[in-house]
């Protein structure tokens, strides 16, 4: 097992990441001695290569154009994760960006010497400063609600979604008020023989398009967040649902007839307190993901509430770790901006060994 030594290192190859190696290399630092990042999927394409295979490219809205190469036109009737994965791929090819995958990073350590200990499933690094853009796929959410693990049916995930085919004729509960839980819904229920929709609070469905200040409001609102050390909420809880055609349509066949959560699940079911009782062959819970950090936790950088304290990507606490894709990063367009900004306050730290220009 090798020991490399680098000056930055990038966790993570989705957007945030691709972001940050493409302003990495216009800062003068060289691919795979001066940085390099470090990947865990076997493939390009970051989280987009795991979204399931339904979801089609003309059903996204968000991706955006990576600095330096715009996103080519698409087969709106394609896969997203196909197109966005060989889009990323090219990416790579095109600037040269040292990615080096399949790598795990297990655990990140402060050394006396002031640097940075990557520690990997393979070769160590040490790094003078770190990027970390490891996203939230791979930490899907599952509340807890009493009775759980009696449930006699399936349990899975958004994470595990692969498309409705594997729920004909079946008896569906979707928990979650997001994007992912309508557009599951959506297709669920065209073959299963019966879907129920709870969620925590009341959806709020915006008929208004989403414009500029309603994402500046959204952005400002989690950003607030994080600089007060606290977790980062849901963007929806911020910006509600669009009203599509697709929802309508779901609307008029009373898909979107939500109930609110249940209170314990059963072997057959979900109850409620009041005796309301649905019976389920299926829990499908689309209940979010939590940023993806606990190869972090040597360096204690959370809070005694859970959350991070941050300004901008910079974490408050060490000044060597900067989080992109994460808080109000944690979005396509968003996810860019953080890479440049993270690197031009790692170009700072960095210029009195480097004088960079």
């Amino acid at each position: 097992m090798d020991t490399h030594s680098v000056d930055v290192v990038v966790i993570g190859a989705g957007q945030a990441g691709l972001s940050a190696g493409y302003h990495l290399r216009r800062t003068g630092l060289a691919p795979g001695t001066g940085f390099v990042i470090l990947d865990g999927d076997d493939g390009p394409g970051g989280a987009w290569q795991h979204r399931w295979p339904t979801l089609l490219l003309e059903r996204v809205h968000g991706i955006h154009d990576l600095p330096g190469w715009p996103f080519p036109p698409g087969d709106p009737q394609r896969p997203a994760a196909e197109q966005v994965s060989a889009y990323f791929a090219g990416y790579e090819r095109a600037f040269e960006l040292p990615v080096r995958r399949p790598v795990r990073v297990r655990a990140v350590q402060s050394r006396p010497d002031g640097r940075l200990d990557v520690r990997t499933d393979g070769d160590q690094w040490t790094a003078r400063a770190l990027i970390n853009a490891t996203g939230t796929w791979t930490r899907p959410f599952w509340p807890h609600y009493p009775g759980r693990s009696s449930f006699r049916g399936r349990q899975l995930h958004t994470a595990d979604y692969r498309g409705p085919d594997e729920f004909t004729g079946r008896r569906v509960v979707v928990v979650g008020g997001g994007t992912s839980a309508v557009q599951l819904l959506a297709e669920v229920s065209t073959v299963a023989a019966e879907t129920t929709w709870v969620t925590r609070r009341p959806p709020e469905f915006r008929d208004e398009e989403f414009g500029t200040e309603l994402g500046r409001a959204a952005v400002a609102q989690v950003d607030e967040a994080v600089r007060a050390g606290r977790p980062p909420g849901s963007v929806v809880g911020v910006t509600g649902l669009p009203v599509t055609p697709e929802i309508r349509r779901l609307r008029e066949r009373g898909v979107l007839d939500r109930l609110p959560v249940f209170d314990r699940i059963t072997p057959d079911g979900v109850a409620w307190a009041d005796g309301r009782f649905v019976p389920a062959d299926v829990i499908l819970w689309c209940t979010g993901f939590r940023a993806a950090l606990d190869h972090l936790a040597p360096l204690g950088l959370r809070g005694p509430g859970g959350g991070i304290t941050m300004d901008g990507t910079r974490v408050v606490a060490d000044e060597r770790i900067h989080l992109v894709g994460y808080g109000p990063s944690a979005s396509t367009i968003g996810a860019n901006r953080a890479g440049r900004a993270a690197v031009n306050e790692i170009r700072a730290l960095l210029a009195p060994a480097h004088a960079l220009d």
